[in-house]
Formats: C-alpha cells, sequence, structure tokens
C-alpha cells in the first residue's frame, strides 16, 4: 500500500519531488554499441538463455541482441537441461517473425537463420517464456544508435465506466471476497478489524466476523496495520472454513524492538448456514514478527491447486534495511529480506498447504528456529511437495516466490495464474506475473531498474540480472509486466500500485481482456487512479479462459489500443517495445448538469469522480462471482473516520459526459 518509510507520508512527495524522473529518464535507453558479429551462440536452459559466443555476450543471462537491420545472423544454441526448448522472435504487436520446432535432448544444438529487420523487439524460448527471454536492438545501419525512445504518452487514455455504489460507512476497505456457496453474499474486510456482508438487501447490520479487539493499536489517522486479508476454503460451502490475516500486537517471544505479528488464522462459521462466523473457533496456521509498522502486504488467495497463497512485505522501513533486515547475497545494497529465503518469511508469497500441518500453531522465530528441524516439522499447515525450496537445506520451503518489497493486490486468473502488485519505494511502481521460484529483483532492482540504497533517488546503471550460482542455483531477477513511475514530464502519475484483477466478466465490454488496478493516490495528497493494462494476446490464451475463435468482435484478438477504448479494436499494440504492457488511465462518469443519478455522488453529496477522475483514494479491488469487479475507497487516509465506500463497476451510462 502507501509508504512510510523515513517520512510523514503526506509530505513525502514534496521532499523528493526534485529528484523524480522525466518520460525521458523512464525510457529504456541503451549506450550506442556495435552490432554483433554475423555468428551467435546461446545455451538455453529452463532459468534461461546463457550467452556464449562473442565474447561480448558470453555468460550473459538472457543476453541483450544487438543486431543491424537487413544484416543476415547464424545463432546456433544449445539444449544445456534436456527440457523442451525452441527460439522464437517476435515484433512490437508480439508477433511472432520466427518459431524453430522443439528440441528436447540434452546436449543437441539448433542452428537458425535469418536477417535482422526493423520491428524485432525480442526473442524467448515459448515454453518457458517468463524466464528465458531477452531484447533485441537494432544498432547502426538503419536500426540508428541503439537507444529506445517512446513518442506515445506514457498513460494512454482509456475506456470510460461507471461506479454504482455499493456500501459505505467503513474505515479502510481493502478487499471484498466471495465464496463457492449458492448464497448471494460479498464479504468486504475494513482495515480496522470487521468482515461485513453485502447480500441482496444490502449491507447487513451485524458483521460477519469482528476481530477488533485482536488486532494491534492502530495509529490515529494513516496505519499500514489492521485485517489485511481474507480468503474462503474451496469447500467452505460444506465446511464453514475460512481464513484471515491480521496484524497483532507482539507476542513474548517476539524480539525486542519488534512492532507487531503478522498472524494468518482459521475461523469456522458458527451454524450450518454459514450466517456468520464463530470469533472463539480461530486457529492459529502462523505467526511471523514483524520488525516496523509497514509493508505488511496482505493479500491471501486460495488456488486451483487447493493451496493457500500468502504474500508478505519485506518487513517494512526503507530499503528493505535496518532493524529485522538479514544480509543477502548483493554486498552493493544493505539489506536484506526479499532476497532472502533462509532467515525469516517476509518479502515474498508463500504456498501453503492448510488441510495438512501436525501442530496447531506455527510461530516463525526466523533462522534459528528454521534450523532446528523438530520445530519445523511442527506446523499447523503443510507443505507442497512441488514448492520450489523444498528439499533445499538450509532454505524455507513454505516460499513459493521472493524478491517482494510489498505485495499489495493479488490475483489468480481462472487458469491460477497469479498477477502481484509491489509497492516501490522512490522512483517505480510494478505488476509481477508470478512464478514458482521466481526472483522479482527487491531490493536489487525496482521495477526493470537497478536500486542503490545508498541513493535510492538515482538508480545506478548497472546491477545483477541474477543471483551468483551459490544463491539458490542461480536465479534470474525477473522483470515486471507492468511497470510506470512516480512522475513523468513533471506531472504526478502515482505513489503506491494498487493490484486488482483481470476482467472475466461480461457485463462492462470495453474491459474484455484488461487487467484493472489502480494507485492509492496520485502524489501522496490527491486521490487516487483507475488504470486498465492490455496484456498481449498469447499472454492471455495462455493464462486466462478466452475464447480465442476468429471473430472480429472477440476483443482477445484485437485489443483496443491507446484509441478510444470501446472495445471494437483498433489495431493498438498490446506489448510496449520493453516487454511491458501498454498502460490507460480508466476514466469515471461524471455527472451533467440535468443529471440526477445517484451513482455520481457518495452519501455525503460528494462527487465520485471529477472531470472522468475518481475522487477518491483507492484502497483495492474485489471480484464478484460473475467475474464482475469492484473498486474499495476512502475519501480520507484516516483509519478514524467512516468514509469508506465499496463501488461496482458498471457500463458508461451516457454517451458524453
Amino acid at each position: 500500500m502507501t509508504r512510510n518509510d523515513d517520512h510523514a507520508f503526506s509530505r513525502r512527495w514534496l521532499l523528493r519531488s526534485s529528484a523524480a524522473l522525466s518520460i525521458a529518464g523512464v525510457a529504456s535507453t541503451a549506450l550506442a554499441q556495435e552490432a554483433l558479429p554475423s555468428e551467435i551462440e546461446l545455451g538455453g536452459r529452463v532459468s534461461s538463455w546463457v550467452g556464449q559466443a562473442p565474447d561480448a555476450i558470453a555468460d550473459e543471462r538472457n543476453p541483450t541482441l544487438r543486431l543491424e537491420a537487413g544484416q543476415e545472423y547464424t545463432l546456433t544454441w544449445e539444449n544445456l537441461d534436456g527440457a523442451a526448448h525452441n527460439f522464437v522472435i517476435v515484433d512490437g504487436n508480439d508477433e511472432r517473425l520466427l518459431e524453430t520446432d522443439l528440441v528436447a535432448s540434452s546436449g543437441e544444438t539448433q542452428t537458425v537463420e535469418f536477417t535482422a529487420e526493423e520491428g524485432m523487439v525480442g526473442y524467448f524460448c515459448g515454453p518457458h517464456r517468463s524466464s528465458m527471454n531477452g531484447e533485441i536492438e537494432l544498432v547502426g545501419g538503419d536500426g540508428g544508435d541503439g537507444a529506445t525512445t517512446d513518442d506515445g504518452p506514457l498513460i494512454g487514455e482509456g475506456p470510460t465506466v461507471g461506479l454504482e455504489p455499493v456500501a459505505d460507512g467503513f474505515a479502510n476497505p481493502v478487499t471484498l471476497e466471495t465464496a463457492d456457496e449458492d448464497a448471494d453474499r460479498r464479504f468486504i474486510v475494513d482495515q480496522t478489524g470487521t468482515i461485513s456482508v453485502h447480500g441482496e438487501d444490502g449491507l447487513e447490520s451485524e458483521p460477519f466476523l469482528d476481530v477488533s479487539d485482536r488486532l494491534v493499536d492502530l495509529r490515529e489517522g494513516f496505519d499500514e496495520r489492521g485485517l489485511l486479508g481474507l480468503a474462503f476454503h474451496p469447500d467452505f460451502a460444506e465446511n464453514g472454513r475460512f481464513f484471515v490475516r491480521y496484524s497483532a500486537p507482539p507476542r513474548e517471544d517476539t524480539p525486542e524492538g519488534y512492532d507487531h505479528t503478522f498472524v494468518l488464522s482459521e475461523f469456522q462459521t458458527a451454524d450450518d448456514d454459514h450466517a456468520s462466523a464463530d470469533p472463539d473457533s480461530e486457529r492459529t496456521i502462523l505467526e511471523i514478527p514483524e520488525p516496523q509498522f509497514n509493508h505488511n502486504a496482505g493479500p491471501i488467495a486460495f488456488g486451483p491447486d487447493g493451496f493457500l497463497y500468502v504474500a508478505t512485505g519485506d518487513g517494512g522501513g526503507a530499503n528493505d534495511s535496518g532493524e529485522g533486515h538479514v544480509e543477502d547475497w548483493y554486498d552493493e545494497n544493505e539489506g536484506g529480506n526479499g532476497q532472502d529465503t533462509e532467515e525469516n518469511l517476509l518479502g515474498g508469497i508463500l504456498r501453503l498447504d492448510v488441510d495438512g500441518g501436525t501442530s496447531e500453531t506455527s510461530r516463525d522465530g526466523g533462522g534459528d528456529a528454521a534450523d532446528e528441524g523438530e520445530e519445523r516439522d511442527e506446523r499447523a499447515y503443510g507443505i507442497p511437495d512441488d514448492n520450489p525450496l523444498v528439499d533445499m537445506e538450509g532454505h524455507r520451503d513454505e516460499y513459493y516466490a521472493w524478491g517482494l518489497r510489498n505485495p499489495w493486490g493479488m490475483t489468480l486468473t481462472s487458469e491460477g495464474t497469479i498477477l502481484a502488485a509491489d509497492v516501490g519505494q522512490e522512483l517505480f511502481e510494478e505488476v509481477d506475473h508470478v512464478e514458482r521460484g521466481g526472483n522479482y529483483g527487491w531490493n536489487v532492482r525496482e521495477g526493470t531498474h537497478c536500486f542503490s540504497t545508498e541513493s535510492p533517488t538515482e538508480p545506478p546503471e548497472e546491477c545483477p540480472r541474477e543471483t551468483p550460482e551459490s544463491v539458490r542455483g542461480g536465479e534470474p531477477l525477473l522483470d515486471p509486466v507492468l511497470e510506470y513511475p512516480h512522475e513523468a514530464d513533471g506531472e504526478p502519475v502515482g505513489v503506491s500500485v494498487i493490484g486488482g484483477y483481470l476482467y472475466e466478466g461480461e457485463e462492462v465490454d470495453p474491459l474484455a481482456g484488461t487487467y484493472v488496478f489502480g494507485d492509492w493516490s496520485r502524489n501522496g495528497q490527491s486521490p487516487g487512479r483507475l488504470f486498465v493494462a492490455r496484456p498481449p494476446t498469447a499472454w492471455l490464451e495462455e493464462n486466462a479462459t478466452v475464447e480465442t475463435e476468429e471473430d472480429d468482435d472477440n476483443p482477445f484478438i484485437d485489443p483496443p489500443g491507446e484509441g478510444d477504448g470501446d472495445g471494437e479494436g483498433d489495431g493498438g499494440e498490446t506489448e510496449s517495445e520493453d516487454g511491458l504492457w501498454p498502460i490507460e488511465e480508466l476514466e469515471v462518469e461524471t455527472a451533467s448538469e440535468d443529471d440526477d443519478d445517484d451513482r455520481t455522488e457518495d452519501d455525503d453529496g460528494e462527487p465520485v469522480a471529477v472531470d472522468g477522475d475518481i475522487n477518491r483514494l483507492v484502497y483495492g479491488f474485489g471480484r464478484d462471482d460473475a467475474g464482475e469487479l469492484y473498486v474499495l475507497t476512502s475519501a480520507t487516509p484516516s483509519i478514524e473516520e467512516d468514509d469508506g465506500a465499496v463501488y461496482r463497476i458498471v457500463p458508461q451510462q451516457r454517451s458524453e459526459h
């Protein structure tokens, strides 16, 4: 969510505005270099491509291929691990310009001959695109000097939608969830400790669950702690089990000076119709000591595999350093928990079998407890056999992925693909496509950029793109699928990314095939923003349930670009030159002079949107059983005010506004 690292959040933007980057500084710019020789050699393995020849790319992971337009090239690659690989080249529209057959025998080579041509932007292995991918830069000749620029707007103009009031009277609603059941219910989580039910007749008067008396004392005004996550067991209709994530006071065994305790607990409903929860049924699944008050993350979600995915922040404070932050493999930066998988469970996504376990309560004591085999065996949860660090001595096998700072908003698509928004620190916000064993770079990198704990506002030009072989066998630091800066061309863009959902509903046609997300505030003081991003068609077909027939009305086949956003397709690009998904601002319908529709105002008569922008801070998103989306908001950052409200995203009613 928001950052309260070294300065008060309301002043932070002003303190660093002079150091923010312009669009020119954000654009991916390479130094002018000569093109590679006409013969190139690579090694291929699941973790990454490995440069072999010429010397300019030797031993580089996923090296950038600098090619001269019009030059013929011979590329030979060797299969290094016996997995099935091939070689694909794509253009800026993700169209495949070259694609070879799969090679699955270790030691076998494949030779590819091609002519470098305008439009080539990247190469990858089809079955392992997320880890085996690199850029193509056209240099010299007609290809220019290797610099890439973006002449278009950083944030495009997106479609217009309406916001329909659902419920209000909350402090800061952070998520909305549904259970797999016959009842028409939406469960709204308020940061101050309650879960409320919104049903056919509106908001029920009594909360479904109230854990406010179990929370750490929240700060006056703004806080990042509280009740932060909710997930219903896949068999909730039969067993009444559900899980929550909240911030509790320090325990007796919490290290001195630590701020609070991360608690993941199971509850059960009080009766067979599951109308309300039994507050006395709590069973603690996991407790983690948290050194600082912020960077708590909070999202939890079940996957189609039946396991519970739990996001954890890096422990708080600035830079992933200081009290409660361990040393990692990167000596250039102080810290941190994001790159460590041995000492604690902070800075990643955990994957737990909540139907397993041998104890009633699991408390994470950090590195010392991790070394005591008997304590590790007594857990209130099981470990899936295919978690990436299982049987890797000394590492915490709860981890599914790591290298994260503060995941705020995590969703699983209908195919089980994870998209997690990770709140940045100084300059950039990101959304990651999280995969098993993925390392997303923090605090070595912030988004696609290098990060320095010594100069957070001035990123260094160089930093590692992978861990050493001595660290988990070597692994790439994966780039996000979405990124935007805090400032561009002197104007604020956002400060804290809020993760949303891939739209898989049917009511709001212009959102088909988009990932809907937002930012808490433009600059730490003014209202937030709503965004949509457009994944490449190939990504959608692989990671979501979409129709792929040749149909002119199918928005997944020809998604709209930065045009009118009408969902009919205008030939826009679906991936930028640097591989990031293009972003558009989602405009919100505003009132016309003769309009008395209460969709345009909140209960206090304040406009929900002004000039097409949402007029509230954005705290979270929700999705119902039909795939329709909700945005969770508050008029102020204070947890002491009951000015939080939930809106349903609906089609635009007027053709003009």
